[in-house]
C-alpha cells in the first residue's frame, strides 16, 4: 500500500484540491504537512463547493483520518472558523487530528506582513497578508510559539509576553504602528487552545503507524513548486517548502516511505503575486482563460495572472521532486475559450539566441528569456466529454496536448481532469496501485 505525495508543479492554484479529493476516496489517512491559511483548495462534491484552507481535503470522506502536521503554521482563529463552516455544511470533524508541534500565527504576524508589504510598495512580494512569512521567521529564529505551548498557561504566557514586547517595539519604531496587549491575545488564544485540545495528537506516530500498517496515506501539498523558498522564483515565493520533500519533513516521515509523487499541472499556467512570468498573456486570450477557468484566488479572491503552459517549469519541478506521475486538469477550460490555436512553451530563448530547456536561477535571468512555443489546434468540447473515462475518447487535439506533456517531461500523465466535479476525471494509472 503506497504513501503518495500530491504537489503543485507550477506556481500553485493548479487544482490540487480536486485530485486530493479524488485520491482521498482511496486513502485512509490524508496529511496536510506545510503552509498555512495563505493556501486554499476548492473542491466540488455532490454539487456543493467547499473552500478549504487548513483542514485537509480528505475531511469530506467520513472515516478518513485527516492530519495537520508539524510543518504547518496554524492560524487558530481561522481554523476554528473553517471547522464551523464545514460543520454547518454537515461535515463530520471527528477524524481531524492536529499536531501540537505546529507553530501558531498571531495577529502581530499579520500586521507585520501587511506593514512590510506596504513598505515595499512596487517591490512587494505579493503575499496574502495572512502572516505566514513572519510566523515562519519566528520559527526559524527559534522564538516561535507552538500549539502545544498554548495548552499550558504557565508555559505560554512568558513566551507570549516576550514576543509581544519585541513585536510592539518593531511595529512602533520601524512602521509607526500600534502594537498589541498581552492580556487580550492570551485570553483569545487560550480559548482557541481549549477548542482545539480534543483534536490534538502525536501526529508523527499516527502517520508512521499508518504507513507501517500498510494503509493508504496521502500527503496533501499546498501551493506549488515555483513558490518553494529554495527552488522557487525567489524572493517571490512562500516561506515553506511546497516541493515533495517539504511534505516529508512537515509530516515527520522518512523519504524511503514515499512510493509516488503526483505532480499537478494545470493545462495552462497561472499565478498570484509578483515576479517574472515568461508565458504570461495580457490579451483577450488570457482574459478568456481566466473567465472560463474561474481563476480567482481561493484565499484572497484576487484575479490570477494567466499564461500558456510552460513545460520548462514543469520539467524542473519533475526533476527536483522526483515526480512519478502527472495529473492535468482544465483541458475542458482551454477548449471552452474558443481560441483556435493553443501554445505550449517547450524551451527558453536566451539573450544570445540559444535555446535551453533548463529553468534559470535568478529573477534577472528568468526575466530575460523568451518562450519558445509549439502550437496545436484547439479542440471542440461538449458536456458529454466530462463523462469520458479514456484518453482515446477525447478529441484528437486534447490527446496530442497530453502526449506533448509526456514527451517533454518524460513523466506519464496518469490522471486528466475534464470537469469541475470529483467524478469528471480520467484515470490512466492507479495512483494507489502496487
Amino acid at each position: 500500500m503506497p504513501a503518495v505525495v500530491v504537489m503543485g508543479a507550477q506556481w500553485g492554484d493548479e487544482g490540487k484540491g480536486k485530485f486530493v479529493d479524488l485520491l482521498a476516496a482511496q486513502a485512509e489517512v490524508v496529511v496536510r504537512a506545510t503552509g498555512g491559511a495563505n493556501a486554499g483548495h476548492t473542491v466540488w462534491a455532490n454539487g456543493q463547493q467547499y473552500k478549504l484552507h487548513q483542514v485537509p481535503s480528505g475531511i469530506l470522506y467520513p472515516g478518513t483520518l485527516c492530519v495537520i502536521g508539524h510543518g504547518v503554521v496554524l492560524d487558530p482563529a481561522k481554523l476554528i472558523e473553517e471547522m464551523e463552516y464545514l460543520q454547518a455544511k454537515g461535515v463530520d470533524l471527528a477524524n481531524l487530528r492536529i499536531s501540537g508541534g505546529a507553530h501558531v500565527v498571531f495577529p502581530y504576524h499579520l500586521r507585520l506582513d501587511e506593514a512590510e508589504e506596504d513598505r515595499k510598495g512596487a517591490n512587494k512580494i505579493g503575499t496574502t497578508r495572512r502572516g505566514i512569512g513572519p510566523a515562519y521567521m519566528d520559527k526559524f529564529a527559534r522564538v516561535g510559539i507552538r500549539l502545544v505551548d498554548l495548552l499550558d498557561k504557565d508555559e505560554f504566557l512568558p513566551k507570549l509576553t516576550a514576543q509581544v514586547e519585541a513585536k510592539n517595539q518593531l511595529l512602533d519604531r520601524v512602521y509607526g504602528m500600534t502594537g498589541f496587549k498581552v492580556e487580550e491575545l492570551a485570553e483569545s488564544y487560550l480559548t482557541y487552545a481549549e477548542r482545539l485540545r480534543p483534536y490534538m495528537a502525536n501526529t508523527v506516530e499516527l502517520v508512521n503507524d499508518a504507513i507501517d500498517d500498510g494503509r493508504n496515506v496521502l500527503f496533501e501539498g499546498a501551493q506549488g513548486h515555483l513558490l518553494d523558498i529554495d527552488f522557487g522564483t525567489y524572493p517571490y515565493v512562500t516561506a515553506s517548502h511546497p516541493i515533495a520533500a517539504g511534505a516529508i519533513i512537515g509530516a515527520g516521515v522518512g523519504p524511503t516511505k514515499i512510493n509516488k509523487v503526483l505532480g499537478i499541472v494545470k493545462a495552462y499556467t497561472s499565478r498570484v503575486g509578483e515576479g517574472p512570468f515568461p508565458t504570461e498573456l495580457f490579451d483577450q486570450t488570457g482574459d478568456a482563460i481566466r473567465d472560463k477557468g474561474h481563476e480567482y484566488g481561493t484565499t484572497t479572491g484576487r484575479p490570477r495572472r494567466i499564461g500558456w503552459l510552460d513545460l520548462v517549469m514543469v520539467r524542473f519541478a519533475c526533476r527536483v521532486s522526483g515526480i512519478t506521475d502527472l495529473a492535468v486538469p482544465h483541458l475542458d477550460t482551454l477548449a471552452k475559450t474558443g481560441v483556435d490555436t493553443l501554445k505550449i512553451c517547450v524551451g527558453y530563448r536566451l539573450p544570445d539566441g540559444t535555446v535551453t530547456k533548463e529553468f534559470p536561477v535568478g529573477l534577472k535571468a528568468l526575466g530575460q528569456v523568451s518562450p519558445v512555443y509549439e502550437e496545436l489546434p484547439n479542440w471542440e468540447w461538449n458536456d458529454s466529454l466530462a463523462k469520458v473515462k479514456r484518453l482515446a475518447d477525447l478529441p484528437e487535439g486534447a490527446q496530442r496536448y497530453v502526449r506533448l506533456i509526456e514527451t517533454y517531461t518524460g513523466v506519464p500523465v496518469s490522471i486528466l481532469g475534464v470537469g469541475s466535479e470529483r467524478t469528471e476525471a480520467i484515470y490512466r494509472t492507479e495512483i494507489f496501485g502496487a
